[in-house]
């Protein structure tokens, strides 16, 4: 293996596989791609169901956790991340948003210029292929493949009748022209099966572009720099420490608690805080690490008995195997459910502009992350704030990557997110009460002695956690505590990018993984051009 290239990405997750596939588009350009966990294109991550297996364990999984939240009784959070070629569009649940139109308009306000929505869209369309529209909002000829559900479950028929019956209005595509309302998700796959970041931007192009190195079990320790300028990284695999040289940049896509804790350990971030760990000193920083925002997240759980949910029944047991063989035939039925089939986004007061909230409704009963399972079938519908007001922070545990970071979203820290919790709390529950979705519960667990407001909150405070989508980081912008600038150069630096979820200045109205992709195509022209500029420049 050559030890230089044109371009070092740092993290094979859902930005760097897609930035790896178009920087590598180019044969003249050199590219490899690191990567900590392993292979991303195994059983596990192909067939969607699997998804139970790999979010409450550490299989393909960093499977970090919080401090304690004082606003949440002391509990520790849970963070699931992906350990693996695709990162966490390998083991997420596949749900294709991108947020609402003004989230981007807000970005641009804040001085980053080009991130404005009409800015943004061609890159939605140009990373999907869409196999369900095909409109002024969608594209057809990207590698992401993008379908409805192949799982045929009447209870998506119920959710919607539910919807209905209550008199919240019906969506068929949150990605088009308004958001609001109940629906049936689009999810990031194809005949059946998961299509993560790495199977569609790398994963073709394998053996066939001699200029794309992948290396996985490549462990980065470090950034190396002359003064001020990135020149490349060194990485362990196995007990193996290795160099490679970077001939233009190196770039972190190692994610929203990686990349900042990359950077910190390189020096990089607030001069006090890394000289209290004895860090050496590269360039001051304050912003690394601060920032961090998520969804706070609270789930109802129902028990039912209808074997078209997942569950442990000697009847669903038999039906269940028949789904699989159905699923090894004609990749149709319950094995291609990525569990949060319907969802919708709502406004807890109506003079909002934008949904506050997003619900998530899945055929199966989620406890604790799936960590906690039930002997019984049933159905679970999550609610989630969209743009909360607390703001959390990553930092450093010790001087050792291999040590997780100190990971602090600080959820409910700001009074108000519990205040619109509770009225999220209120509108979802009116939507499972709705007779259409009703007639199928036999057991609710956790909430049933729920009643006032008060309750409300207890119970919030006793069960809430992430979505999963935390953002920010080492946010894009041009105040003092910006990390990268809007191309996503980390300031004061120069050959250091980063392009993933953590650029992101502000948590948006929806799931992160295809803003992930987004940015990452985004960065791709952004590094294309300025690549140009450098030759035309050079060639004069």
């Amino acid at each position: 293996m050559q030890q230089v290239y044109d371009y070092v990405i740092v993290g094979g997750g859902s930005s760097g596989c897609a930035l790896a596939g178009r920087l590598s588009e180019d044969p003249n350009v050199s590219v490899i791609l690191l990567e900590a966990g392993g292979n991303g294109n195994s059983w596990l991550v192909n067939t969607p169901a699997a998804v139970a297996l790999m979010v409450p364990r550490k299989l393909n999984n960093w499977a970090f956790e919080t401090v304690p939240q004082p606003e949440l009784n002391g509990r520790k959070g849970y963070q699931p991340r992906g350990k693996v070629l695709g990162g966490t569009s390998a083991i997420n649940a596949m749900v294709y948003i991108r947020g609402h139109h003004s989230d981007y308009d807000h970005w641009a306000a804040l001085g980053n210029k080009d991130w404005s929505y009409k800015h943004v869209l061609p890159y939605f369309k140009r990373s999907e292929h869409n196999h369900e529209f095909n409109d002024e909002w969608h594209g057809q000829n990207g590698p992401l493949q993008i379908s409805k559900l192949r799982t045929n479950n009447p209870f998506q028929r119920h959710f919607l009748h539910a919807a209905e019956q209550i008199g919240y209005p019906i969506n068929q595509d949150f990605n088009g022209a308004q958001q609001e309302g109940i629906g049936i998700y689009q999810v990031t796959q194809y005949n059946g099966q998961r299509c993560s970041s790495f199977h569609a931007y790398v994963l073709p192009h394998l053996g066939k572009r001699n200029n794309l190195t992948v290396v996985t079990g490549a462990f980065t320790q470090r950034i190396l720099f002359d003064g001020k300028c990135a020149v490349g990284v060194e990485y362990r695999q196995g007990d193996q420490l290795h160099t490679i040289r970077a001939q233009q940049e190196v770039i972190l896509s190692a994610g929203v608690f990686q990349s900042p804790q990359l950077l910190m350990l390189s020096g990089i971030g607030d001069a006090v805080e890394l000289q209290k760990l004895a860090v050496p000193l590269v360039h001051h920083l304050p912003g690394v690490g601060k920032n961090l925002q998520d969804h706070p997240d609270f789930i109802f759980c129902y028990e039912s008995k209808d074997i078209n949910l997942f569950g442990f029944s000697i009847k669903g047991g038999v039906h269940l195997a028949k789904e699989i063989l159905r699923y090894r035939r004609e990749r149709q039925g319950m094995i291609t459910s990525n569990f949060a089939e319907g969802g919708g986004f709502l406004k807890t007061r109506p003079e909002l502009a934008t949904p506050n909230i997003q619900l998530s409704f899945v055929v199966a009963m989620i406890d604790d992350h799936a960590r906690k399972l039930h002997a019984s079938h049933g159905f679970s519908c999550h609610v989630s704030l969209m743009r909360p007001k607390s703001i959390g922070s990553v930092s450093l545990r010790n001087k050792s990557i291999e040590t997780p970071p100190v990971i602090d979203p600080k959820f409910l820290e700001h009074p108000q997110d519990l205040e619109d919790m509770v009225e999220g709390y209120k509108m979802t529950e009116k939507l499972m009460m709705a007779p259409a979705i009703a007639q199928f519960i036999t057991g609710i667990p956790f909430t049933s002695q729920v009643k006032t407001d008060d309750d409300i909150r207890a119970i919030l405070r006793a069960r809430i956690d992430t979505m999963y989508h935390p953002v920010g980081t080492c946010k894009m912008g041009i105040d003092d505590m910006a990390v990268v600038d809007p191309s996503l150069r980390v300031h004061g630096l120069k050959g250091l990018r980063v392009v993933d979820a953590s650029i992101m200045p502000t948590l948006i109205g929806g799931n992160t993984n295809a803003v992930s992709i987004m940015i990452a195509e985004k960065a791709t022209d952004m590094i294309v051009q300025e690549r140009k500029l450098s030759c035309l420049v050079a060639s004069n």
